[in-house]
């Protein structure tokens, strides 16, 4: 996209001012397209202390409409567990074979799912697979038994989100394709699961601001008051 348009688009928002989500998503639908689908991301900004440890907010949240991506899914398991796995449409299934692969520098995945009689040697691979956010997580339903539901999960457009050390949560909400009803109910159900992972020693306003941007496009602030 070419600079004079971007700097068209900075002209259709008020910098000063949090817009309702429905009207920030019809300001942000009006700016210019780039020639690719381009990518939708939210920054949250919490009121807590990411240095302290009781005060990490990390989960997972499955986004009513996915991401418009294909989400390629690596599965650890063994036995049984194989089958269901690949049953359930999973790219990459197995066991010692699968972690010498990765710990090869294979990495054509986008998610991992471990059973918890895997973790021994998914445990190996940490050094690769943490850098990249790719190590399965009891937390995030990523470490379970039942494979299949983490699988279809992953498929459709599971998202995983943590602070960084600015406090401030940045993920991924779907594609400019999906239009400003999908984005908002997307973008709903991923702030509502941000909400239910507040910690217990989060004190005072714990949802401070937000913006909506795309690969290509300026950012737009939300109003969250009636989310606080």
């Amino acid at each position: 996209m070419s600079g004079k348009k971007y700097k068209t688009d900075v002209t259709k928002v008020d910098h000063e001012k949090r817009y309702p989500l429905e009207d920030a998503l019809k300001i942000f639908d009006a700016f210019a397209k780039a020639k690719f689908d381009e990518t939708v991301d939210i920054a949250l900004r919490l009121g807590i202390d990411a240095k302290q440890t009781d005060q990490v907010v990390r989960g997972a949240c499955s986004l009513p409409h996915g991401l418009g991506k294909k989400v390629r899914v690596a599965v650890f398991a063994k036995g049984e567990k194989v089958k269901e796995a690949e049953d359930a449409g999973a790219d990459a299934v197995g066991g010692d074979d699968l972690a010498e692969k990765v710990q090869g520098g294979w990495l054509e995945f986008d998610a991992a799912i471990a059973t918890p009689d895997m973790m021994g040697v998914v445990g190996r691979l940490g050094k690769v697979l943490g850098p990249r956010g790719l190590m399965p997580n009891p937390k995030l339903g990523t470490v379970t038994m039942d494979v299949a539901k983490a699988v279809k999960e992953a498929k459709a457009g599971k998202v995983e989100f943590r602070i960084d050390k600015a406090s401030i949560v940045h993920a991924p909400v779907g594609k400019r394709s999906f239009g400003t009803q999908k984005l908002k109910e997307n973008i709903e159900a991923l702030v509502e699961a941000i909400i239910k992972a507040k910690p217990s020693a989060a004190k005072g306003h714990y949802l401070r601001s937000m913006s909506i941007s795309a690969t290509m496009t300026p950012g737009v602030k939300v109003d969250l008051s009636s989310y606080q």
